[in-house]
């Protein structure tokens, strides 16, 4: 995979393979598998958009992003567990902020917090998902409430 170093922390760009499949004829059920498997196997995103083919047939857009040593795998598995009859492969580059994460403490413990950064300055935060939710399903909250928490302690970080 081609990586190109961030000037002065900006940003990384990385050369990837956009792939996409359109699907009017597997059952719903298949998709949610085939997404787990393709993450499985090192896919860097995976979406489904809902579109019309020919003859108004409502059907699946399957599109993932990958790099380009994983291109045969997400082939494999497209031809092997979805009903397609061909991919689509294109080249694109992801423009990505630089990301560092820090831990946020709450009244549960720590909370890992990602942050993009962009011209060295941070631009957008997000708790991490995983972390959270694990703090929703041991006190047994809504995740709403566990993301209210850690937002307002990153804000109390901020004004100190």
């Amino acid at each position: 995979m081609y990586r190109q170093p961030p000037p002065n922390n900006e940003h990384i760009d990385d050369l990837m393979v956009k792939m996409e499949v359109n699907l009017d004829d597997i059952p719903g059920e298949w998709l949610g598998y085939v997404m787990d498997l393709l993450f499985e196997q090192g896919a860097n995103d995976v979406f489904y958009t809902p579109i019309y083919m020919k003859k108004n047939r409502p059907a699946t857009l399957l599109q993932l992003l990958c790099s380009q040593d994983n291109v045969r795998k997400m082939e494999d598995i497209l031809f092997r567990e979805t009903t397609t009859l061909g991919i689509r492969y294109y080249p694109v580059t992801v423009h990505r902020l630089e990301r560092q994460f820090r831990k946020v403490l709450t009244q549960w413990g720590p909370i890992t917090v990602k942050e993009g950064i962009y011209k060295g300055e941070i631009v957008q935060r997000s708790p991490e998902f995983e972390d959270c939710k694990k703090v929703a399903d041991v006190y047994q909250l809504p995740i709403k409430k566990v993301y209210e928490q850690v937002w307002k302690q990153i804000n109390n970080q901020m004004d100190q």
